[in-house]
């Protein structure tokens, strides 16, 4: 808020935050589709790759990086200063400026050396935050959920503290002419976006979520609203209380609050301050292993982005690796370069989401939608996308040429790696596995069973294919399991394919749980290994559609031929993938 308001929007700074906020809005309509649609990892990259392709979706998942793993480089360097600041007023002990700022900073369109060492607070806390997420996201979202009412709490009662010390002749000239005028509003809105970043991040998280098509709309929507009204009123008494050309500080709410003269105030700005930005990194940091989790089961990044550690059920290396580097991001760059490359990366990720809606709402018209953004298919997603574009257009110059060549480099490594390794560009035959296991005979309760030979496998999988139209690829399947299929009956009961928790689970069927799933959600969310989907009953008869195991029925009573199954009617299960046969046979 601070530079926005000093050099760019001044007092109409509130305007900037509703111009953001109303992009925003719209795009969380558009996300909440969106997940209502596809509940599973990803967020941005996974709606592209479902609606336009997979260029597309590897473009947003590389900007991603910006938004995610950047932005909570950004905002620890915002805590290294709240984090000083309160040091300094509650207990008189002060962090010496070569350990508290980064080494390099943006001056006059040039980077230069600042004369410090190394951001050690900026450094410390994502090392703690990485931590942390490391151990599980139930841990994690009840540390989040106390920080978020402690800072919402704080910024009430700062908002209602500062009323009075509220000079009207600060809001004059409303927009000043000497920061760019309307212009300068439009790129304070740019600047300030970077406040709306995170409510996307929810949609990451969707296979850890229980009812995702439900929970996740009214989460994502409930979060923009909140957010929008709290930024306004910051907003609105901070300018009115300070003259907006001194609020170009690292720290310009404190700024704002020592002129009250309450000192108590000033170290609940700071402790609300810390708890903010601890919050966001939050959700920032578990984003983004989720996001290079989707894109390493997509073979656009090394496999090993996608390990799920077997107890904490987190993708551990991942979250490691963005760990390491946002530390060292936060700790090396200066704040106003950080900021300004997380916020042009979010306005384009929303850009693409609201195009993915438009889209699929003409390609896939059949499909269920839980939730759908009002006003007809074009009308609110296509205002948002014109919205991104013009605050893409009023934003720095520099952040747009970083942007640019982000982007030439993630589509050179494509070119390279993703191109090469990707599941849709190299299908593969996917019994793997039950070849393994089928070739030998095998017997269940003293019932001997011949085993599959290669020719009765290849021919049962080119049967498959050519009952199923299409080549049986991970990614394409991945996405037709939400957007191809409208609704069936299977066993007797209507099924919902975009419902994974409509789904019975049986006890002893572990190995198609969702790897996040460490059986206490609740949820009876299968993975086919493309996440959480349709369940797909592999010893289902030839001439019987995809279904699910009925509740109580056991692998046992399946292979040994009860519930009206013969052995001769038994059918591998063709549909698993070589990446879940790994985690069931590691399980089993």
């Amino acid at each position: 808020m601070g530079s926005a308001a000093a050099t760019q929007a001044g007092p109409s700074v509130t305007v900037s935050f509703l111009l953001g906020g109303f992009v925003s809005g719209i795009a969380a309509l558009s996300y909440a589709e969106m997940a209502s649609m596809i509940p599973i990892a990803g967020s941005a990259y996974t709606y592209a790759y479902a609606s336009i392709g997979e260029l597309a979706a590897w473009i947003i998942g590389w900007d991603l990086i910006l938004e995610y793993l950047i932005g909570a480089a950004t905002v620890s360097v915002g805590w290294s200063s709240y984090m000083k600041a309160f040091l300094k007023d509650a207990f008189n002990v002060d962090i010496p400026m070569q350990w508290s700022h980064a080494p390099i900073e943006w001056k006059d369109g040039n980077f230069v050396l600042s004369g410090q060492y190394f951001n050690v607070p900026a450094f410390l806390l994502t090392v703690m935050v990485s931590s942390t997420i490391y151990f599980g996201i139930h841990m994690t979202a009840r540390i989040n959920n106390c920080l978020v009412a402690f800072k919402v709490t704080v910024l009430i009662i700062i908002i209602f503290a500062m009323i009075p010390f509220i000079k009207h002749e600060n809001y004059q000239p409303y927009i000043p002419p000497e920061t760019g005028g309307v212009g300068g509003m439009l790129a304070g809105a740019s600047t300030v976006f970077f406040a709306y970043i995170g409510f996307d991040s929810i949609s990451t998280t969707a296979q850890e979520a229980k009812e995702p098509q439900v929970n996740l709309p009214v989460g994502i929507m409930a979060t923009i609203v909140i957010a929008t009204l709290i930024y306004v009123g910051i907003s609105v008494v901070a300018v009115g209380v300070a003259h907006y050309s001194t609020l170009g500080g690292a720290s310009p709410m404190v700024d704002a609050v020592r002129l009250t003269g309450m000192h108590w105030l000033v170290v609940l700005t700071e402790l609300g301050a810390i708890a903010a930005t601890t919050s966001v990194s939050l959700v920032l940091l578990i984003a983004q292993p989720r996001v290079f989790y989707a894109m390493a089961n997509d073979g656009l990044i090394p496999r090993f982005f996608g390990k799920i550690h077997p107890k904490y059920k987190t993708p551990y290396v991942s979250s490691v690796i963005t760990g390491v580097i946002c530390s060292l991001c936060g700790g090396l760059l200066p704040i106003e370069v950080l900021s300004d490359i997380s916020s042009v990366g979010t306005i384009f990720a929303y850009f693409v989401v609201n195009i993915g809606v438009i889209i699929l709402r003409y390609t896939r018209k059949t499909v269920p939608r839980r939730f759908k953004v009002p006003g007809g298919p074009f009308f609110l997603p296509g205002l948002g996308a014109g919205s991104a574009l013009l605050l893409l257009q009023g934003a720095r110059k520099e952040a747009i040429i970083r942007l640019l060549a982000w982007m030439a480099i993630g589509i050179f490594i494509y070119l390279i790696y993703g191109r090469t390794h990707s599941e849709v560009n190299n299908p593969r035959m996917i019994v793997d596995e039950p070849m393994r296991v089928l070739h030998e005979n095998f017997s269940v309760d003293t019932v001997n069973y011949q085993g599959y030979t290669d020719d009765d496998l290849r021919q049962q999988y080119a049967r498959q294919l050519a009952r199923r139209g299409e080549f049986d690829r991970p990614r394409s399947r991945r996405y037709s399991e939400y957007v191809d299929r409208p609704p069936h009956v299977t066993n007797g009961h209507a099924q919902d394919p975009i419902n994974p928790s409509a789904a019975p689970i049986t006890a002893n069927d572990n190995s198609r749980r969702s790897p996040f799933d460490d059986g206490s959600s609740g949820h009876g969310g299968i993975d086919s290994g493309h996440g959480i989907g349709v369940p797909i009953d592999p010893y289902r008869k030839k001439d019987e559609s995809f279904s699910v195991a009925s509740e109580g029925e056991s692998h046992k009573d399946r292979l040994s031929g009860s519930s009206d199954r013969s052995s001769h009617q038994l059918q591998p299960a063709l549909e698993t993938y070589p990446e879940t046969a790994h985690l069931s046979s590691r399980r089993s």
